[in-house]
């Protein structure tokens, strides 16, 4: 290899993309709702499986409401309030779902909406 080639190889290494904050915000909703999705699809056959996607994904929605419920935060109140509305709403969706009470789809359709609206705004990369 001659000595270019390395000091490309090498900096190509180090250079990463950047992403957006809304970038990471729609990737981690993409990789969850990915999980989410196939659990479901094989629930009666691996519940542990849809457990742990349940569980992925209301731990994201707990973290957003704590985000949301900073006094630092500087989303506007009404989408603030929106944001913590959809947390209460999977946590107890979530609950329905783990007794088997109710479908996976709602939490998928809210996942689905939140990257929808990411991507509108033009930040996931």
């Amino acid at each position: 290899m001659t000595p270019h080639a390395q000091a490309l190889r090498a900096y190509a290494q180090t250079t990463a993309p950047t992403r957006t904050a809304r970038g990471t915000e729609y990737e981690v909703f993409a990789r969850i709702t990915r999980q989410l999705i196939t659990a479901a699809r094989s629930a009666k056959q691996d519940f542990p499986a849809l457990t742990k996607a349940l569980h992925d994904n209301r731990q994201l929605w707990t973290l957003l409401a704590a985000d949301v419920a900073d006094d630092l935060n500087a989303l506007p109140d009404e989408l603030r309030g929106r944001i913590f509305y959809l947390s209460e709403f999977t946590r107890l969706h979530t609950s329905k779902v783990l007794k088997r009470e109710a479908s996976v789809a709602p939490l998928i359709e809210v996942n689905t909406a939140i990257m929808r609206g990411l991507r509108q705004e033009g930040g996931a990369k």
